[in-house]
């Protein structure tokens, strides 16, 4: 694969990008730690004196006006540090970018989309055995017939199809949650352990079907506060969540398998919840192998709206931090790669890039989760630096 995998600026940033408000992290070398940049004409500014993380910014009341009234020093551009990012890139002294998010924590939502659902019935049936997938998804797909995107989970509609299923002995935990009343949420990763754009995500070696999840992610603050939004791939390891749901942080929860990024839009001006619903995030996949894979998902056919998600997220916790939250896909790709009738898995090496024409494009090439950066700067060596630099005054919370 060549050296320039990652993209250049223009494909990082949206299409909209100099109407969007931007905001973002990077490791400063010079600093010794991170620090939290806005991204104006091209250019990082950083902002941490007003900001020292990018909790203190999205906890702000304002946070698009708190983000105009700071300013700060410019670290370099867009496309130099993101050229400065791969691992293999670092010897030049430069900064280079991190997860745009940092103390929020890292939640998810699974089995927000119709074919989403069907797929985790189907991995469930085959017991993580991508070769029984196949005649499982035929029989499945038959009994059900017709367009499911219109189902709306928790409905009458949904709770008859729900009783079908069961009697036809095809009742799944995944079902429940599917088309119940209550979402799946789940903690994707520990804080501050996710990754940005242009370095490695991991899968497990001893995994043998994994996929790629584009998804949408929201950043939503400590009042439930919906203030910007991003993109993410949540890694899963199909066989594994197979053999059993009990089975889901082994599956999701694995060194570098949370990407976020590259920037945190901000909602604001022309760009906010209702534009966001319309978005629609396209994934490509390239292989060393040659092999090349498309997809999108369209978020206008989540079943569940993205307000609900949060509300239901905030139900029966508080996060006094903020959180973030994948939205989940309806991406699951049931195309052969390796073997007839053994669909996709990843191999070492692949490229993954999910874009969408307002959040931009996150990048990463694939890696075994050992063998990725391992995750070593956590919430004490975050406090560690930030001390040593004098940026713990009080802020805007």
């Amino acid at each position: 694969m060549a050296a320039d995998w990652m993209g250049d600026a223009t494909a990082a940033l949206p299409d909209d990008a100099a109407d969007a408000v931007l905001v973002g992290r990077v490791w400063d070398p010079v600093a010794g730690g991170p620090s939290v940049v806005a991204v104006r004409d091209g250019a990082l500014v950083d902002v941490s004196r007003a900001f020292p993380t990018m909790l203190d910014l999205t906890e702000a009341a304002d946070p698009v006006a708190a983000l105009a009234a700071a300013d700060g020093p410019v670290l370099g551009t867009v496309e130099a540090v993101l050229a400065s990012t791969p691992e293999t890139a670092r010897d030049g002294g430069g900064p280079w970018l991190l997860s745009p998010i940092d103390l929020h924590v890292v939640k998810a939502a699974g089995v927000t989309f119709p074919v989403s659902m069907l797929e985790r019935v189907i991995e469930e049936g085959a017991r993580g055995d991508a070769d029984a997938a196949g005649p499982i998804r035929e029989r499945i797909l038959a009994q059900l017939g017709g367009d499911l995107d219109s189902l709306v989970p928790g409905s009458p509609q949904a709770m008859a199809l729900k009783e079908l299923l069961v009697a036809e002995g095809m009742w799944s935990q995944y079902l429940e949650v599917g088309i119940g009343p209550d979402a799946e949420i789940f903690t994707k990763a520990p804080v501050l352990a996710t990754v940005g754009t242009a370095v490695e995500v991991g899968v497990r070696e001893d995994s043998s079907w994994s996929n790629p999840e584009p998804e949408v992610v929201l950043v939503v603050a400590s009042d439930g506060r919906i203030v910007g939004a991003t993109l993410g791939n949540d890694v899963n390891l199909r066989d594994i969540e197979g053999r059993s749901a009990l089975l889901l942080g082994e599956a999701k929860d694995n060194n570098a398998s949370a990407a976020v990024g590259p920037f945190v839009r901000l909602f604001a001006g022309g760009f906010g919840l209702d534009e966001l619903r319309q978005e629609t995030v396209s994934l490509r996949i390239d292989g060393d192998d040659g092999f090349s894979l498309d997809g999108t998902s369209p978020l206008a056919r989540i079943s569940r709206d993205p307000a609900d998600l949060v509300a239901q997220a905030l139900r029966h916790h508080r996060y006094p931090d903020g959180f973030v939250l994948y939205l989940g896909t309806m991406f699951a790709p049931g195309e052969d790669r390796d073997e007839p009738g053994r669909g996709f898995t990843h191999h070492v090496g692949d490229v993954v890039r999910i874009a969408s024409p307002r959040l931009g494009a996150l990048v990463n090439r694939v890696a075994h989760a050992n063998d990725a950066a391992p995750w070593t700067f956590g919430v004490h060596a975050l406090y560690a630096s930030l001390a040593a630099r004098g940026l713990l005054t009080e802020g805007p919370r």
